[in-house]
């Protein structure tokens, strides 16, 4: 079930709380993404089942999904991903960040 828009509101605000700017914003959204976000989990892009591993923010790339297959690596926007059926625990904060950027 997704969060409503005042569960995403509230879940932003507690999110970046102490943060100034935007630049600070990312940073604590991805940190709080980090920490709640259940890793590993598999998605699809572009119908390739992958694996993703961490979530890195990256300057002027947002926040980004390291993902893998066998031996390739690939890091794809966090809100480039797919929403997920199943959603692996702590996606609702994905979906804050996403909230967030709109």
């Amino acid at each position: 079930m997704r969060p409503t828009t005042a569960a995403l509101d509230a879940m932003v605000a507690e999110a970046i709380v102490d943060a100034y700017d935007e630049y600070e914003q990312l940073a604590a959204l991805q940190a709080v993404i980090e920490d709640r976000l259940a890793l590993p989990f598999d998605t699809v892009v572009l119908g390739v089942t992958v694996t993703v591993t961490t979530v890195q923010f990256r300057s002027g790339g947002g926040i980004v999904a390291l993902c893998g297959r066998g031996r390739h690596r690939q890091a794809i926007g966090l809100l480039d991903l797919p929403v997920l059926e199943p959603a692996p625990e702590g996606w609702a904060w994905v979906e804050a960040y996403r909230h967030w950027a709109s």
